[in-house]
């Protein structure tokens, strides 16, 4: 649900509605209805349901709710394309979305234009509140965004052609890194969470409150993939002595060796991207880590991952519009850090896995109604992640946003900057 906020004019509201449903579109371009509709693992959900959930989600809450004799496009859809809203009744199961073989593609196609026709013709309409909910609307289909290109990651990974969705250059050689120089961070009483100065923030987000921050510095920079294969060559895959209890059990378990994605051959590590496999660039951050891994890499590498407070008031002063993040239909792709002198990366290129369990901010209130099981439900043994990454669309994160995932979820653009205690 999203924190109150004045409703931007009814021009600007078109004009990013029209803007974050193209690029949907734009994503999904490449695809084959077939693409569209397989699902490679529950965590994940076809393409076609994303197309369909967005669209589910503006006409529920915003048409059929607020717009007087408005008709649903179909009546079933209601019962295929609804998420996890308990109080809009039964659901068909996560688990079995990729059965969905019909509708078709062109009729998810048709659905979203019904929606789109319908909704902008009667946004002039609209009271304030309920403009808030398509703003809402809009954050929440940008986050399905970037779970269209990760969920097709993951499905084309496990394809043994590996196919390229975009085409892309091979990464230009870069220098590695030098090493992580340390910036120290603020100290005592400071303020996190939503500030309700921008014009949207969920409200896991806020509200605004103080934390205490003991004398602590975080790395310059992310950790890179050659940083990481120091840490596979020195056995941290292997040494128990470096991984939380149901971190080590995890890998034992699932035979996790490296990041995900990642292989081995005679000429070195590889790594699947929606460019297709390419080499590891060892200058590039590392990505597709679960938490179990960053935590484990902190411990050998003799630091800690940084807190979610720690992580948020660096963050304050940097623009969350700037780093490496998602422009347009492209190929999202971690690059390598520029700078030694201050904070980098901050925003884009990859999720910072955060020390910090995701709870309620003090005085979190979850909002009455569908909406407010948006976040609020969620808030149990999942772990923050914080500043978006090159798959995020741009202008989508802020220094209060909260992403969060379980401790074992890798199929995200997730990496790790260092911590430490002064």
């Amino acid at each position: 649900m999203a924190r109150s906020r004045t409703a931007p004019s009814q021009i600007d509201l078109i004009t990013r509605y029209r803007e974050v449903r193209a690029l949907t579109e734009a994503l999904a371009a490449p695809l084959s209805d077939a693409d569209a509709t397989v699902q490679s693992m529950p965590d994940a959900s076809p393409a076609k349901w994303h197309l369909a959930h967005v669209s589910w989600f503006f006409e529920t809450f915003v048409l059929r709710d607020h717009v007087t004799g408005y008709k649903p496009f179909d009546p079933r859809y209601a019962f295929l394309f609804n998420s996890y809203y308990e109080a809009e009744g039964p659901r068909h199961a996560r688990p079995l979305r990729g059965v969905l073989t019909r509708p078709s593609l062109k009729e998810i196609r048709a659905y979203r234009a019904h929606v789109d026709k319908a909704l902008i013709t009667a946004l002039p309409m609209l009271m304030p509140d309920v403009q808030a909910l398509v703003l809402l609307g809009l954050h929440h289909e940008q986050q399905h965004q970037e779970l269209l290109l990760t969920d097709m990651q993951h499905l084309f990974s496990l394809n043994p052609l590996e196919p390229a969705l975009f085409d892309a250059p091979n990464a230009l050689p870069a220098p590695v890194p030098g090493p992580l120089h340390w910036i120290e961070g603020r100290q005592g009483l400071v303020e996190i969470g939503d500030d309700g100065k921008g014009d949207f923030a969920f409200d896991c987000e806020g509200p605004r409150h103080k934390a205490v921050l003991h004398p602590h510095a975080l790395a310059h920079r992310l950790i890179t993939n050659g940083e990481w294969i120091a840490f596979i060559e020195d056995g941290g895959y292997t040494q128990a002595s470096h991984w939380l209890s149901d971190g080590w059990a995890w890998i034992q378990t699932e035979g996790i060796e490296a990041p995900l994605y990642w292989r081995r051959n005679e000429q070195g590590w590889t790594r699947y991207g929606l460019d297709g496999r390419k080499p590891v660039n060892p200058a590039a951050p590392v990505t597709h880590i679960s938490l179990y891994e960053a935590d484990a890499y902190a411990s050998w590498a003799g630091f800690r991952l940084p807190t979610e407070a720690e992580w948020e008031s660096a963050a304050l002063n940097i623009a969350s519009t700037s780093g490496n993040q998602l422009d347009g239909a492209t190929c999202p792709r971690a690059r390598v850090a520029e700078g030694e002198s201050t904070l980098t990366q901050m925003f884009g290129d990859v999720w910072e896995w955060t020390g910090s369990a995701y709870r309620p901010h003090p005085g979190f209130r979850a909002a009455e109604g569908a909406v407010g099981e948006y976040n609020g439900k969620f808030m149990s043994g999942q772990f923050v992640l914080k500043g978006g990454s090159c798959a995020t669309p741009r202008g989508h994160v802020r220094a209060s946003y909260r992403n969060f995932f379980y401790p074992h979820q890798r199929w995200q653009f997730t990496g790790l900057r260092l911590a430490k205690d002064l």
